[in-house]
């Protein structure tokens, strides 16, 4: 039976009607924070996404992936709460965001309604490409214990190890900060998109992290898998949005999401990840 059943499955897999004949485009963008809340691990400079030159930066992105026809948005936004992202989208359609951000929340919150990549960049780009909604797709149920990861590579007496994870902070924070004050706003998304830098986002959690503490323990692991868990959950609802007819695809996401979700693109037969170096030509 065992035999038989395996058997079934490659029939299955093999079949022309199982596969979808033709993979949907998926342009996957990885961005740092606009508003830039400082709760990633490298603290990032603000930049000035309000300016003259960032608004027209923007513009000519936006013209460029609107140009690709997208039909589904994705944003880092909680999947949970897609009823309050649907509520400023229909606000930002209608030429009423501005007004509708001052009158909702407290001022405190004002520049990040105002400054984030979602409305910046996603909102817009939707606009131009006739997107009726921008779906969130983050998950945020899961636990980043990094503290704990540091104490057991002190009780492991991973000095080295420690060393290592604080010089790979401290050069990332370094070059990051120098592109953001130096670069334009293209030039600095084309940069956190090459496969090289999402290669080296990627790397500290299984280079450095999920080397921490001693054999029997597995506090580093335990971090790496909870970032891994976080990023599939997020990816599926890609995957269970997503229909054989729709078209093009946008996901914007941090940008070590995108390096985490490039190679589940990658083994994902459904789509075509699209380069961003590509689109903006």
């Amino acid at each position: 039976m065992k035999h038989l059943f395996c058997l079934l499955l490659c029939v299955a897999l093999a079949s022309p009607c199982a596969a979808q004949t033709k993979p949907s485009d998926l342009l996957l963008v990885g961005t740092f924070h606009f508003a830039n809340p400082g709760l990633d691990m490298v603290k990032l400079k603000s930049v000035d996404i309000l300016g003259p030159k960032a608004q027209a930066d923007l513009e000519m992105l936006t013209d460029k992936i609107a140009r690709l026809q997208p039909t589904k948005i994705f944003v880092e936004a909680e999947w949970s709460r897609q009823e309050e992202l649907d509520e400023l989208y229909k606000q930002y359609l209608a030429g009423t965001y501005q007004t509708y951000i001052t009158a909702k929340f407290p001022a405190s919150r004002h520049s990040f309604y105002l400054k984030n990549e979602i409305m910046q960049l996603a909102f817009r780009a939707g606009k131009k490409a006739g997107v009726p909604r921008i779906y969130g797709l983050d998950y945020t149920q899961t636990s980043f214990p990094y503290d704990s990861v540091l104490r057991v590579m002190q009780q492991a007496h991973q000095e080295p190890l420690i060393k290592q994870l604080e010089e790979s902070h401290r050069e990332a924070e370094a070059a990051e900060n120098q592109k953001l004050a130096t670069l334009s706003l293209p030039r600095i998304l084309l940069d956190y998109n090459t496969p090289q830098s999402l290669a080296a986002n990627k790397g500290v959690y299984l280079n450095l992290l999920n080397r921490a503490g001693s054999v029997g323990n597995f506090a580093g692991s335990y971090l790496v898998s909870e970032w891994y868990r976080r990023n599939l959950y997020m990816y599926s609802v890609v995957q269970k949005t997503v229909t054989p007819t729709d078209g093009p695809v946008l996901v914007l996401v941090g940008a070590g999401h995108a390096a985490m979700m490039r190679e589940f693109v990658q083994y994902d037969k459904r789509f075509r990840l699209r380069e961003l170096k590509d689109v903006m030509k």
